[in-house]
């Protein structure tokens, strides 16, 4: 089950993480202890800075640098209203996809 799990993320954790960041701006690490805390706990830490290069360059969050104690500066990641408009056609599909696997699987235990 947990490799179907790991499977079925791939396509919404771009999604999943630009939720968490509109939430409250986080740097890497501490958006991937948010997101296991929340029950993501298979979630690799390498996986989650993978997306953040990728919503940085797409330009979907804002970045800044803040001076760490144990090292360099750390990347913060804010969501922007690019980004905000990223996260809400992800809810508008989300949405649907439930909506039409609900439906699937009702069907299904119906039958």
């Amino acid at each position: 089950m947990a490799n179907q799990m790991t499977e079925l993320l791939k396509g919404t954790l771009e999604g999943i993480v630009l939720a968490d960041v509109a939430e409250r701006p986080a740097y890497g690490y501490e958006i991937t202890a948010r997101l296991r805390e929340q029950g993501f706990v298979d979630l690799v830490e390498g996986t989650v800075y993978a997306v953040l290069i990728r919503i940085e360059q797409r330009g979907l969050v804002d970045v800044e640098k803040v001076p760490s104690v144990k090292g360099p500066p750390r990347k913060v990641y804010s969501l922007n209203a690019q980004g905000r408009a990223r996260l809400d056609e992800f809810w508008a599909a989300w949405t649907n996809l439930a909506r039409l696997i609900d439906h699937l699987h009702r069907e299904e235990k119906a039958s």
